[in-house]
């Protein structure tokens, strides 16, 4: 492959450059994306026009970074970064050059990047590929590795080992092995601790999008990453759960990667949730001995984790808070690890179901249900099996809750066909008495949502309030 195609929008903008003088490349993940065949739809444009010369030739510039030579082109319809060719000079905070100075060709350009698959341009006039560190001979082997000497490239920028195990689990390629091993050098791992825990938790995210987030994730234990950042998940490792029951294959560690795996892509809550949700199997973890069914007289030892979604929402709360995730998400995420334990089975009562929506929230039983499922993953790395018991629970319970839908149940203190003026026109005095009858009447309609009518609500609240 000597040329990629260009898209419409960036000739267009190729035709303003070189009306004024300059060349333009197509640069980053874009290129890389467009080789390996798939849409590339974030475009960052290296040019050798100064700042103010894209300031100048074209209507709407922001200038994001332009102290360091970047600016934010705004053109049909798109926001394109705009970077003039530069090289880096030192790094002291570990993230931004110290100066910058900007370069005479695209090749200089490339030399500064991370990685060889993103070390590659194309121009915007003709598509013509510039590759000088063949990016295109690793993106065929997929091979991640570093433009220049790792050791170097890594103390640059502590995030770039980071985004290297990113890189693995987003485009299922390995880690050339001299790339690998720099991570591992302690002037490495000194650069990566200092980082912004922003900075990781974004990474995180990317991981935990891609198809198989428990192969990074494994890398980051290997490489002490993980331990740098989320100590309390590392520590999961070597907490056993096998016993003669089957239940479990692997340590808690890998249940919970694998658990990540099987929860849906395209939902971070959830896969947050399958990530840490038995995150406190090592503080409930107890052993008891008890005679083997299919062989009398022979004792075996049965693991249990009583109360480990308690202790595992405890744990979980404070890690996320810790890496800066939005309260909403943490508040989700805790919810729903401390209910992921349920068992529903066909002999749920209607009035069980109706308190199982009100205790989880309408919102969140989707996300409960994958989780539950993502936990059965983790067990075997095995999907549920169809037409499995397992299955046919899910599907039951979700017909049971669209029917309880259907019946316009009440589902909360402001459904019922009272509240609390109501009660207090009764003679039912405001304070702890009248919140305590309010919520004994929506435990009656939740068990007989034919309670929920004015008059029968009424009566029951007087003989609560006379008792």
């Amino acid at each position: 492959m000597k040329s990629i195609k260009i898209p419409y929008e960036l000739k267009k903008m190729n035709d303003i450059f070189e009306s004024n003088g300059f060349e333009a490349f197509l640069v980053g993940g874009a290129v890389r994306d467009m080789i390996l065949g798939k849409n590339a739809s974030d475009w960052d444009v290296a040019t050798n026009a100064h700042p103010t010369d894209v300031q100048r030739i074209f209507h709407k510039v922001i200038p994001t970074g332009i102290a360091h030579g970047t600016v934010t082109v705004h053109l049909f319809g798109k926001e394109i970064e705009v970077t003039t060719y530069r090289c880096d000079h030192n790094y002291s905070d570990g993230r931004h050059p110290d100066s910058v100075t900007f370069a005479a060709s695209i090749e200089d350009d490339l030399s500064r990047r991370d990685f060889t698959m993103n070390a590659i341009a194309a121009s915007l006039k003709d598509g013509r590929i510039v590759d000088p560190f063949d990016g295109k001979g690793d993106i065929k082997h997929k091979i991640i590795r570093t433009v220049g000497a790792a050791r170097e490239r890594f103390l640059e920028d502590g995030l770039r080992p980071i985004r290297a195990l990113r890189f693995s689990a987003q485009l299922n390629f390995s880690i050339e092995d001299e790339t690998y091993a720099a991570i591992k050098i302690p002037e490495v791992q000194e650069k990566i601790q200092s980082i912004s825990i922003e900075r990781f938790r974004d990474e995180l995210e990317k991981i935990l999008r891609s198809d198989e987030p428990s192969s990074a994730l494994h890398r980051m234990e290997d490489t002490g990453i993980l331990k740098m950042f989320i100590p309390e998940l590392a520590e999961c490792r070597g907490c056993t759960q096998a016993d003669i029951r089957g239940f479990h294959e692997f340590d808690v560690l890998d249940h919970n990667f694998y658990a990540c795996d099987g929860a849906p892509k395209d939902n971070d809550v959830v896969r947050l949730a399958a990530l840490f949700h038995d995150i406190g199997k090592k503080d409930a973890r107890t052993v008891e001995m008890y005679e083997n069914p299919k062989n009398s007289g022979n004792f075996v030892e049965i693991v249990h984790f009583h109360k480990h979604e308690i202790y595992s929402a405890e744990k979980t709360g404070p890690i996320l808070f810790r890496l800066k995730f939005p309260n909403a998400v943490i508040n989700k995420v805790v919810h729903l690890i401390k209910n992921h334990m349920f068992f529903f089975n066909d002999e749920w009562s209607d009035a069980a179901v109706r308190r199982f929506i009100v205790r989880i929230g309408r919102d969140n039983i989707r996300d409960l249900i994958d989780l539950w499922a993502a936990d059965m993953y983790g067990m075997h790395r095995t999907p549920v099996v169809h037409g499995s018991k397992t299955e046919e629970n899910i599907i039951l319970l979700q017909e049971r809750i669209r029917a309880v839908d259907a019946e316009n149940s009440a589902l909360s203190l402001k459904d019922l066909k009272v509240n609390g003026n109501d009660l207090m026109k009764i003679g039912i005095p405001a304070g702890k008495k009248l919140g305590y009858i309010l919520n004994e009447l929506f435990q009656c309609v939740l068990d007989d949502p034919e309670m929920n009518e004015r008059e029968k609500l009424l009566t029951v609240a007087k003989n609560l309030n006379e008792n």
